[in-house]
């Protein structure tokens, strides 16, 4: 039996949805919005429900947005000719706001995965074959992370690329600057010997 009320194991229970959050940690979040921060645990429901009711994802790359004009699917970015293909949301922003490129993007939230029944119509890969035949992506760039799934939807990606004569690219895995290579595991060690290139 719960030694909470009913609201508050509802909360404590709606809490635990966020990744990384266990019972303890719930349970803690929960007594300090009720006990410190109830206007701010206000705005937080204000907030999500304002979230979940305003932005929706883009009909192009499928990032979120709040209206139709999406920011990253101007026609500027498509006169670059680069398609950069991404797992999520917060690979995309990370791109963005660490390096120079300024692109188009495809977000496919998720990788392939049959086992978790995740196919290409779960991805938006039916979308993504429209925006290659429509002619102007000169390059496929692929982002995905490097797991069994990721390398896996990378190359059914660089599949659907090389059918329509796309120049396809894959972003570096390997060594992190900085890093020193007696500490780096032997599958990352690997990869970035593989992917070397010439200087």
């Amino acid at each position: 039996m719960t030694p909470y009320s009913p609201r508050l194991t509802r909360l404590i229970e709606a809490l635990r949805r966020l990744p990384g959050v266990g019972p303890k940690s719930a349970q803690r979040m929960a007594f300090h919005l009720l006990e410190r921060e109830r206007d701010g645990a206000r705005a937080l429901g204000a907030a999500l429900v304002d979230a979940l009711d305003n932005i929706g994802r883009c009909e192009q790359c499928r990032m979120f947005c709040e209206d139709q004009a999406c920011r990253y699917c101007s026609a500027q970015r498509a006169e670059t000719g680069q398609l950069c293909i991404v797992e999520g949301p917060a690979d995309l922003v990370a791109i963005e706001q660490n390096t120079p490129y300024r692109g188009r993007y495809f977000v496919l939230m998720g990788r392939l995965s049959p086992i978790d029944g995740v196919g290409p119509e779960e991805l938006g890969l039916p979308r993504l074959g429209a925006m290659l035949d429509a002619g102007w992506v000169r390059e496929l760039i692929l982002a995905t992370n490097p797991t069994v799934e990721g390398e896996a939807t990378a190359y059914y990606l660089a599949e659907m690329g090389r059918a329509r004569d796309i120049r396809v690219t894959r972003i570096a895995h390997g060594v992190p600057m900085g890093g020193e290579l007696e500490y780096v595991d032997a599958g990352t060690l690997a990869h970035a010997l593989s992917g070397r290139r010439s200087l």
